[in-house]
This record gives C-alpha cells, sequence and structure tokens, in this order.
C-alpha cells in the first residue's frame, strides 16, 4: 500500500509533532510503500521570512533522519523541488468547485486565530489534493483537523476521474488517526502558535522548565488527585511504561503526592526517551551536505513518479498531444 505524508517545515519540530503523527508515520516504513515530504509549498501560506523557511526545512528533514527515517526504503523529499505538483494544482482547480473550498472549515479557524486570509491558505485543499494524487496514494495518515481535506481530495478525483477518464487513485477514506492528542504546557493541543510547545531536541534544562511550568489544578498535595484530567498524567501515558504507568495511577487516587514529583519523573523520562536520537541529530548538524543529498535523492524519485501522473493528466484533459 502506498502512503503519503506531508509535515510543514513551520519550526523546530516537538513533542506533539512526534507522538501525534512521526512516531506513526516511521513505524508504517516497515511494511509499506511511503512518500513522506517536506511541505515547504504549504508553508509559504503563512509568509515565513525566507531565511526561516530555508533554516526549518533543513531541521525537519535532520529531525526525521535522526529520528529512523529509512532513506532507502522510504521516499524523502522537498515539496518544492518537484514542481509538477504545482501544475497539476492547476488543473485539480480548473474542475474544484468553490463551495467545496468555502465549506472547509480550516481556512476559517486559521484566519480566527490571526493568520492573514490569503488565496493559498484558501486553496491550500487543492495543492493538498495535488500532493496526494500525482503519487497516486492509497492511504493518507492525517490528524482530525485535516480529515475534511482528505473529503475534499476524494470528491476532487472523483470529479476528475468522472469528467476525464480514470488518472487518479482515490484514498482510501479511512484516516490513520493520531494515537495521541498531546497537551502543550498550557493544557491545550501543543502547538507553536499556541507558544506551548516542548522540543523534540531542545537543551535537556529548557526541557526540565518548561515541564516544571504545565498548568495543573490546585489540589493540595494531601487530597487525591484525577489522573484523567492531569496535563502531566496525560503526557506520562506517552513515555512511561504500563507498569509505572499503573503506579502513578496509584499516587494520583490515593493522595499524598504533589504535582512536581510527577513533572519531575516525567521531564527524566522524556529526557531519557529522545536520548539516544540526540547523538544522530547532532552528526547531522556537522554533515548538512549529506541532508541536502537525502532531499535531492528523494525528489528525483518522487519526481519521477510525478512526472508520469502529471502526463496522464495533461492528455486527459487535452494538453498532452
Amino acid at each position: 500500500m502506498r502512503i503519503l505524508s506531508g509535515i510543514q517545515p513551520s519550526g523546530r519540530l516537538h513533542i506533539g509533532n512526534f507522538f501525534g503523527a512521526m512516531r506513526q508515520h516511521l513505524q508504517l516504513q516497515a511494511e509499506h510503500d511511503c512518500f513522506y515530504f517536506i511541505a515547504d509549498y504549504h508553508a509559504l501560506t503563512s509568509n515565513p521570512t525566507p531565511a526561516d523557511i530555508a533554516g526549518h526545512i533543513l531541521d525537519v528533514a535532520m529531525d526525521y533522519i535522526a529520528l529512523g527515517l529509512d532513506t532507502e526504503k522510504t521516499i524523502f523529499w522537498r515539496q518544492s523541488d518537484v514542481p509538477e505538483v504545482t501544475e497539476l494544482t492547476w488543473l485539480l482547480s480548473c474542475i474544484t468547485p468553490m463551495g467545496l473550498l468555502q465549506r472547509c472549515t480550516s481556512y476559517k479557524d486559521k484566519v480566527a486565530q490571526g493568520l492573514a486570509p490569503n488565496h493559498g491558505l484558501f486553496a491550500y485543499p487543492v495543492l493538498q489534493a495535488a500532493d496526494i494524487l500525482i503519487y497516486k496514494s492509497d492511504l493518507v495518515p492525517v490528524g482530525a483537523d485535516q480529515k475534511q481535506h482528505i473529503e475534499v481530495t476524494r470528491d476532487i478525483a472523483i470529479r476528475f476521474n468522472n469528467n476525464y477518464g480514470r488518472v487518479f487513485t482515490v484514498p482510501e477514506g479511512h484516516i490513520i488517526e493520531a494515537v495521541a492528542v498531546v497537551p502543550g504546557t498550557d493544557g491545550q493541543k501543543m502547538s507553536k502558535s499556541y507558544g506551548n510547545t516542548i522540543g523534540i531536541f531542545e537543551p535537556e534544562d529548557s526541557i526540565r522548565k518548561k515541564i516544571m511550568r504545565i498548568v495543573t489544578d490546585s489540589t493540595p498535595v494531601e487530597e487525591p488527585k484525577d489522573p484523567d484530567k492531569c496535563n502531566v498524567f496525560a503526557l506520562l501515558k506517552l513515555v512511561a511504561s504500563p507498569e509505572e504507568l499503573a503506579e502513578w495511577e496509584n499516587k494520583y487516587r490515593n493522595g499524598g503526592m504533589g504535582y512536581s514529583e510527577a513533572k519531575k519523573r516525567l521531564a527524566e523520562l522524556i529526557i531519557d526517551y529522545f536520548k539516544p536520537f540526540r547523538q544522530k541529530r547532532a552528526e547531522f548538524e556537522n554533515d548538512v551536505a549529506y541532508v541536502k543529498q537525502v532531499l535531492a535523492g528523494g525528489a528525483k524519485r518522487a519526481r519521477t513518479v510525478a512526472a508520469e501522473t502529471l502526463a496522464e493528466a495533461r492528455k486527459a484533459v487535452g494538453l498532452g498531444a
């Protein structure tokens, strides 16, 4: 089965990215044909500075490779290195009803969060559809906030196939959901836009300070606490063994434990979890040429597939004569 996913280079990756999506991406490599890209075209919708986007692309690439991306088996590239996707976006735009895009809630949500409205932000689902369809993807693992966009992709693919003959694989309706909604230090979903993240590879002292600032309630030390309503416990679920997690649940429910005790242990577990990958990440920082080589090689492989699909689509609409 061919699986495709992209991640925007909007800053250093955090543990919400890892436990919410990246870990599943890495696990899927073993049994599937995986295409993963760094979505720099998509990142432009928020108007980053050129220096920021260039640096973030390399950061995302180094993080993924350090965390276990199989660069031989998995095709991994920078989106803008396959320009065929932008031409396909135009072909798809010309058969996409305005009403379909107007019903997408993601655009309204991002504008409400303070992003300046622009055409790229509004038409984002069409570019996303092109990303998926140009590689004839079977399955796209996304979170709940992108679920509607996958349905839009299916609608666009079906409309194109009905109008011009079958060119595109319609991705399966089943969406692989993130196994965990990772809370940030303020209790909201961990997100760079909220400023509540814990970086995967940020300095250990910084990780400890952030974890000690995680928002908790004011239940006294001696009183029982509800682990199901605690942000610290939600993060412990991600990194503690089942046996240790059961012990912490008992401590919460029995009382006599302060939140600071749980926070200190959480910091240790998170640092230990990612420690094996830190050395690899440091090595890539000293060998940026290798990282760029991986992206270039992935783009070459991805572009071969994309060019074939685009040629089919061009011919179907009458441009390939």
